[in-house]
C-alpha cells in the first residue's frame, strides 16, 4: 500500500493573493487545510522604535505608512493621543474636516479591499470599477495635502490647512490624446470648490455601489466562493480580539464612532451594519453597506462645512506653525516655526491611549511620555494583527482555494501587522 501523508506547502511570500509579504505554511491533507501557520517579519520596519527617536510631530508621516490603504485614519489615532497628552482642544471646523476625510478614507479602503478580494476570487471587472472611484477620492487627498496617498494632513491641534476654494482642473496643454469635449467632461465636476467636488461625488457614489452589487451580490459563483466560508461565531470573534467589519460581520454591533465618539461623530446620523452568519459573504455585505453609510456621513459633513467657516487649527504657535506670510515677516513667528520643526514640543509625563474606528477595525496608539519632546514608548494597536492570528482557525477544514477567499475577507495590509 502507498503511504498517505500530509504535505506542507508555502503560500507566499510572493503570492499575488497574500496581500503583502505573508508567508503561510499550509499543512494539507490532499486539498483540505489541516493547519495554517502565518509567518510574519519579512517587512518589519521598526516603526514604533523609530517613533521613539523623533519629535512627536515628525512621526505623523510614519502612521500613513502602517496601513497604507487607510492613511488618514491612522494619523487620526496618533494625533488624538498627542492631543490627549497636551490637553489641546481642536476647533469644530477641524473636527468636521477630520470626520469628512476619515470617511473618504473608509471608502478608499473598502474600494481597494473589494477590488483585490474580487480579483483574488476571479471577478476581474470589479477591480476596474473600484479604481474609477478611487481616482476621484485620491484627488481629494491631493487637493488638501499635495500627496495622493501619504498625506500627513492631520496635525496635533487641527489640520494642515483649510479646504480649497477652487478645485484643480485638468489642463488642455499637451493633451493631444484628448479632445476639447473630453477635457470639458473631465472638468465638469471641478468648476467649483473642493466641497462642491466632494458633494458631486457623494451624489453619484450610491449608483456606483449599486453597480458593484449588480456584479457580485447575487452572483452564483461569488456566493459559492464566500457563503459558509471562514465562519466565526460572535463569542469567538470577541475572544479572538476582532474589531471593525470582522466583528460586525459576526453580528456584534460594536463601532467606536457610536460607542466612544470622537471628532464630530456624535453629531452624525448613520447606522452600523451587522452580519448574521459571520462568514465571508456577510463580511462582504457589511463592508458594502459601510460604504453607503460613509457616503451619508460625507454629505452631512459637506453641508455643515459649507455653513460654518472658521479656524482649522489651534492658535498656539507652540503646537501649530504660524502662517508662512507671518513667518517671513515676523521674527517672533520665525523663531516659533524654527523651534517647532527642529525640537517639536514637550508633552507632560504620563501615559495615554487613543483609538479610532479605522476601516479595518480599532486602530489605537498607546504613548508613554517622560516629559521629553519624543515618546518614551509608542505602541500601535493594529486591527489586522488580531485578524491574521485567527487565520489558522478560520481556514481549517476548508479547501486550498478557500484560503485566498479568507485572506481577502480579513482585509490584510502588511504594514500595520509587521510594524
Amino acid at each position: 500500500m502507498p503511504e498517505i501523508r500530509n504535505y506542507t506547502l508555502n503560500f507566499g511570500p510572493q503570492h499575488p493573493s497574500a496581500h503583502g509579504v505573508l508567508r503561510l505554511v499550509l499543512e494539507l491533507d490532499g486539498e483540505v487545510i489541516e493547519r495554517a501557520d502565518p509567518h510574519v517579519g519579512l517587512l518589519h520596519r521598526g516603526t514604533e522604535k523609530l517613533a521613539e527617536t523623533k519629535p512627536y510631530n515628525q512621526s505623523i508621516g510614519y502612521m500613513d505608512r502602517l496601513d497604507y490603504v487607510s492613511m488618514l485614519c491612522n494619523e487620526h489615532g496618533y494625533v488624538l493621543a498627542i492631543e490627549k497628552l497636551l490637553g489641546v482642544q481642536v476647533p469644530p471646523r477641524a473636527q468636521y474636516i477630520r470626520t469628512l476625510y476619515d470617511e473618504i478614507t473608509r471608502i478608499l479602503n473598502h474600494l481597494m479591499w473589494l477590488a483585490a478580494h474580487a480579483l483574488d476570487i476571479g471577478a476581474m471587472s470589479v477591480f476596474i470599477y473600484c479604481f474609477r472611484e478611487r481616482e476621484d477620492l485620491l484627488d481629494c487627498y491631493e487637493a488638501v495635502s499635495g500627496a495622493r496617498m501619504h498625506a500627513t494632513y492631520y496635525r496635533p491641534g487641527g489640520v494642515y490647512r483649510d479646504l480649497l476654494e477652487q478645485m484643480p482642473q485638468y489642463q488642455a496643454a499637451g493633451t493631444q490624446w484628448h479632445s476639447a469635449r473630453e477635457m470639458a467632461a473631465r472638468n465638469a465636476t471641478r468648476q467649483g470648490s473642493l466641497l462642491d467636488f466632494i458633494a458631486a461625488f457623494a451624489q453619484r457614489f450610491p449608483g456606483c455601489v449599486d453597480e458593484y452589487e449588480t456584479l457580485l451580490t447575487d452572483n452564483r459563483i461569488w456566493k459559492q466562493r464566500t457563503v459558509s466560508i471562514g465562519v466565526v461565531s460572535p463569542e469567538r470573534a470577541l475572544q479572538l480580539g476582532f474589531t471593525g467589519p470582522m466583528l460586525r460581520g459576526s453580528g456584534i454591533a460594536w463601532d467606536l464612532r457610536k460607542k466612544q465618539p470622537y471628532a464630530a461623530y456624535a453629531e452624525m446620523d448613520f447606522d452600523i451594519p451587522v452580519g448574521v452568519n459571520g462568514d465571508c459573504y456577510d463580511r462582504y455585505l457589511v463592508r458594502i453597506e459601510e460604504m453607503r453609510q460613509s457616503n451619508r456621513i460625507i454629505k452631512q459633513c459637506v453641508d455643515w462645512l459649507r455653513k460654518h467657516p472658521g479656524p482649522v487649527a489651534v492658535d498656539d504657535y507652540k503646537v501649530m506653525p504660524p502662517a508662512r506670510t507671518a513667518m517671513k515677516e515676523d521674527m517672533e513667528a520665525l523663531i516659533h516655526h524654527f523651534k517647532l520643526f527642529t525640537e517639536g514640543y514637550c508633552t507632560p509625563p504620563g501615559e495615554v491611549y487613543a483609538a479610532v474606528e479605522a476601516p479595518k477595525g480599532e486602530f489605537g496608539c498607546y504613548i508613554v511620555s517622560d516629559g521629553a519632546n519624543k515618546p518614551y514608548r509608542l505602541k500601535v494597536r493594529a486591527p489586522g494583527f488580531a485578524h491574521l492570528a485567527a487565520l489558522d482557525e478560520m481556514a481549517r477544514g476548508h479547501m486550498l482555494a478557500d484560503v485566498v477567499a479568507i485572506i481577502g475577507t480579513l482585509d490584510i495590509v502588511f504594514g500595520e501587522i509587521d510594524r
